[in-house]
């Protein structure tokens, strides 16, 4: 067991610059990211093939509808938070989830002919609201639990994690679509769910370590409510210029991320007519993206943050794509449209959502929990509406893909200077706590 343990050990140390104490939570978060990823990335290309198969021009009523669904949830969640402490609130919100995953289950069996219709519509909607909602969720929990400095060095080993995940659950889908039929593969992802609440349990239990009177904090913490109103995250952004810089920043991701799905719904519908076939597509390239993620986290990213800084790493995201979108205006066909998902994708998964989050390790309990849960959801699905009615009305007056491209390209430029802006900004604003005032309840401080 000891030599077990050594060689993981040595596995992680050489992944990310963590201390020995670390090590424990820090497994237990990147397994509950795992589980968490894995679930979605089996769903995301039978949700990609319900979008493209519902037709391009429907996309942007689908993303009004899943923004909607998001802003409406954003006071319930808010309310949930300020009643229940956080050793309740994942197992609550994930066993949720994958109820209503088992409710399409028994919908794809029982229904058909225009009900299928609307049911494909109904989980293309649910599956946009449950990704970003188990993945926020996570990564309030890190917020909570790490301080910035080991967020800057452990988040790329923890995302490694997801993006192993995320690695699988493509190959899974990939391989077994064809032989099981989507039903049980949505049926698999409730299930990995529940392994996310397993990890999440032992991870509770990986800082309840130390000292009698450490363990009781932990304990205290895990069980204390957040507190506050069902409509804080609306006020706490408000009196905030830093959470107000990240949400802009969110929705300039949200705007060129969707320019780039659009434009991968038009161009590979043209090209290939099959629907397993795209299908497959999807998920291969879901493949490559999540495989060129874990290669960075697990060569680079816990020791670029913390060379580079989080602004620096926060602009790499916006470069890549503003030299992206340029080559698919040049020459918009499968095999660059897919190349340019890849990289940007990646970029996005193992460098700037890491260091995102790091900015997060300051605020307050109450902006972690809900100003942070309203902009990963509610914000990032407006982005998405917003940029989808402007693709479609750019489209309507007749400006082609590459003009598409170029409009997203510019967008880029504002959204690099905002990145250096982002990294520059500190804790102590109006509407910010000063993690110093906290008491520490890292394994760290053991």
């Amino acid at each position: 067991m000891a030599e077990v343990e050594g060689r993981v050990w040595k596995m992680a140390r050489a992944i990310a610059p963590l201390r020995r104490e670390e090590l424990p939570g820090a497994l237990w978060s990147a397994g509950l990211i795992f589980c968490a990823l894995c679930s979605f990335y089996i769903l995301r290309p039978i949700r990609d093939e319900m979008g493209v198969a519902g037709g391009t021009d429907k996309l942007a009523w689908l993303f009004t509808a899943t923004f909607l669904v998001m802003l409406a949830a954003v006071p319930l969640y808010s309310w949930v938070v300020a009643r229940f402490g956080r050793r309740t609130i994942v197992p609550l919100v994930y066993r949720f989830c994958a109820l209503v995953l088992l409710g399409f289950v028994a919908a794809f069996a029982l229904l058909d002919g225009s009900a299928q219709v609307w049911t494909a519509r109904a989980f293309f909607v649910w599956a946009a609201v449950y990704n970003l909602l188990v993945v926020s969720v996570f990564w309030e929990l890190m917020a909570d639990l790490w301080r910035r400095e080991q967020g800057e060095r452990l988040f790329g080993l923890v995302a490694a994690g997801g993006s192993a995940g995320a690695l699988l659950g493509p190959l899974l889908t990939a391989a077994l679509v064809p032989k099981l039929g989507a039903s049980a593969l949505v049926f698999m992802a409730a299930l990995f769910l529940e392994g996310a609440i397993v990890c999440a349990r032992g991870l509770m239990r990986s800082f309840r370590t130390g000292s009698e009177e450490h363990v009781q904090e932990a304990m205290s913490m895990d069980a204390k409510p957040i507190g506050g109103g069902a409509l804080a995250a609306f006020a706490l952004i408000a009196r905030s210029p830093r959470l107000r810089g990240i949400s802009l920043w969110v929705v300039l991701l949200t705007t060129t991320a969707t320019f780039a799905y659009f434009e991968q719904a038009r161009i590979v519908k043209a090209a290939i007519a099959d629907p397993n076939e795209r299908t497959v597509l999807f998920a291969r390239a879901d493949f490559a993206v999540n495989a060129l993620s874990v290669a960075l986290q697990g060569l680079a990213v816990g020791r670029i943050i913390p060379r580079l800084g989080v602004g620096w790493t926060l602009a790499l995201l916006p470069v890549v794509s503003l030299v992206g979108f340029a080559i698919l205006a040049a020459s918009p066909v499968v095999a660059v449209l897919i190349g340019f998902q890849i990289v940007r994708r990646a970029a996005d998964f193992s460098l700037a959502k890491p260091a995102r989050e790091v900015l997060f390790t300051q605020a307050g309990r109450e902006a972690k929990y809900k100003a942070k849960h309203l902009i990963d959801t509610a914000l990032y699905r407006g982005g998405d509406v917003a940029a989808g009615w402007l693709y479609s009305g750019l489209g309507a007056l007749g400006v082609a893909g590459p003009g598409l491209c170029g409009v997203a390209a510019l967008l880029c430029l504002p959204w690099a200077v905002l990145s250096r802006m982002l990294g520059r900004t500190g804790a102590n604003e109006h509407g910010d706590e000063d993690r110093s005032k906290e008491t520490g309840h890292s394994p760290a401080n053991t």
